[in-house]
């Protein structure tokens, strides 16, 4: 599961609405004045324009974020902020005098250019400010960033970045507007019906933001940068080792063979640690000497709990032998920073090797990590010498530590290996939904929304949701990260595709489920985890209705 991946694909359906938001206040702002008035708008208006809309989503992004985050806010505020600050803008559009009022706190702005442009820099901000949502990926990144309450140079770089690769196209599209506005007559004669309509259009974009439309008008378009993604993906784990360290390819993803990664990264800022001697931490001095497996996991993460059978055998198998396992446990969602309920999740996975709970993310920065579940292998030397990212490829790790055990002892009598090449693939699963989130801070499939924070009743419309769709039914509390049904019980309908479905959820109360034509159910009752609802041998397409008792909180789903 990765934490973020590329900028992917520049959330174009919210671009072509910004682009033509853009061009359209361009072609309204040139009107035709006699020579007695005031001088005409600054020629550098569009590039204003553009200027606030990069530096505000840049701003808005990295500090809202991390100011949204350490006050224990909802994402979803950032949005609302937009859409507050849109709809100004486009009331202003179409009632001068405010947009005078709006725009006299920037007067300094313009004061460069002639007597009195028009310089269009709120207008930017307010643009890049109602943006900021549409950013998925990139909120996704910087939300790691934010959590910790620090921002570094490659997530500021991230951000600015996003922000120029949308500027550039918009700034066409505004220069396009400016031209048209100076060779067309109909514009220059009917400039303040245009005025009126980019107002129009103004409010619309803050009425499509609010009901989510630019996320639907992107899922209907191609992912033309999935394969961008993945080469980004694998350029990151180059370009975060260590430059002085001679990695070549055998410290990436996927190396079949030992590597020279540099010194195993530090293991700092842990809340609390379980499986040792009274608790105690493993630090360096105890790792002194041992072949140390470092895995970054999350109690709830499907694919985690995929891995930590095998861990758990490596542990059991070579532990007497001089191997030491460590779990260091990284949050994905805000219930598992609580020391309490990472030790019943890891109860349940029956993990008995040693676990550290990094619930601040420091360890996870240390190591510049961005994948649950990702192992990282150090020989006794404290020399990291093998990575690798998610399931499979026990067999090989097997392989790995034994050289490593051998290096470290060449006298050490180990068992016999417990995995086969077979065990080196992930579990093949084929097409399947994406993970999908129920909270309003990352929902992004609900046909029946949109979902903002508070209580909300819905109606189950008479069709299936579309394929990796879901839809409501009853009246919900929705937060940030779950809901959960207030008076009755409540409806969802999944559309999925997958050989298994599995529901992260937690309270008390119980589910009623049904799919394949089979009903079943089962009472809810304590910390969050996961629930297997569906499980075939074949990848399949279906629905799964949840009957769902108030006091019970849904999170996400997962799909194998």
């Amino acid at each position: 599961m990765p934490m973020a991946g590329a900028a992917g694909g520049l959330a174009i359906g919210s671009s072509v609405q910004t682009a033509s938001t853009v061009a359209t206040a361009e072609a309204s702002s040139t009107p035709l004045r006699p020579a007695t008035a005031p001088a005409a708008p600054s020629k550098w208006r569009p590039y204003l324009v553009v200027l606030g809309l990069v530096l505000s989503f840049t701003f808005f992004t990295l500090l809202g974020s991390t100011l949204l985050s350490l006050a224990h806010l909802p994402q979803d505020s950032i949005r609302w902020a937009g859409v507050v600050l849109l709809s100004l803008i486009g009331i202003g559009m179409l009632v001068p005098k405010v947009m005078e009022i709006l725009e006299k706190p920037f007067e300094r702005f313009g004061k460069a250019g002639s007597k009195n442009p028009s310089n269009g820099f709120l207008l930017g901000v307010v643009l890049g400010a109602a943006y900021v949502p549409c950013a998925g990926p990139v909120l996704a990144a910087v939300s790691v960033a934010g959590s910790t309450g620090e921002i570094g140079l490659d997530t500021v770089a991230l951000a600015l970045s996003f922000a120029i690769g949308t500027g550039v196209p918009l700034l066409f599209f505004a220069l396009a507007g400016r031209g048209l506005a100076e060779r067309i007559a109909a514009f220059r004669t009917h400039q303040r019906a245009i005025r009126i309509i980019a107002g129009v259009a103004m409010l619309a974009l803050a009425l499509g933001i609010v009901f989510d439309l630019p996320a639907h008008v992107q899922r209907l378009l191609p992912d033309w940068t999935a394969g961008i993604q993945q080469s980004t993906d694998k350029a990151l784990q180059e370009a975060t080792a260590d430059p002085a360290t001679p990695a070549g390819p055998t410290c990436v993803d996927g190396a079949t063979s030992l590597g020279n990664c540099g010194p195993l990264a530090e293991i700092s800022g842990i809340n609390a640690w379980f499986n040792t001697p009274n608790n105690t931490p493993i630090d360096a001095a105890a790792r002194k000497g041992k072949v140390v497996l470092v895995d970054f996991w999350a109690y709830s993460c499907i694919n985690c709990q995929r891995s930590v059978p095998g861990l758990q055998k490596l542990h059991e198998t070579y532990a007497d032998s001089g191997l030491t396992v460590i779990g260091v446990h990284t949050p994905e969602y805000a219930f598992e920073k609580e020391v309490d309920n990472v030790k019943a999740g890891a109860e349940k996975l029956g993990i008995t090797y040693p676990v550290a709970v990094d619930s601040d993310l420091v360890t996870w920065r240390n190591f510049k990590n961005h994948y649950w579940p990702a192992h990282y292998l150090a020989d006794a030397t404290g020399q990291l010498r093998h990575i690798h990212y998610g399931e499979g490829g026990e067999a090989t790790t097997e392989k790995l530590v034994r050289e490593l055990l051998v290096d470290a002892n060449p006298n050490v009598q180990l068992p016999t290996p417990i995995f086969t090449t077979a065990d080196n693939a992930p579990r093949a699963t084929g097409p399947r939904t994406p993970e999908t989130y129920l909270g309003s801070a990352r929902v992004d499939r609900l046909d029946n929304g949109p979902l903002v924070d508070g209580v909300q009743s819905f109606t189950i419309p008479a069709k299936d949701p579309a394929q990796d769709h879901f839809a409501l039914g009853g009246t919900w509390q929705v937060a940030s990260q779950s809901i959960t049904p207030t008076e009755a019980t409540g409806t969802l309908r999944l559309a999925y595709k997958g050989k298994q479905v599995n529901l992260v959820a937690s309270g008390e109360g119980e589910l009623t489920w049904s799919a394949n034509g089979e009903k079943k159910s089962m009472k809810v009752s304590g910390v969050p985890n996961g629930i297997e609802l569906v499980r075939t041998d074949q990848t399949a397409t279906g629905i799964l209705e949840l009957q769902v008792s108030p006091g019970v909180h849904l999170y996400s789903f997962t799909f194998g």
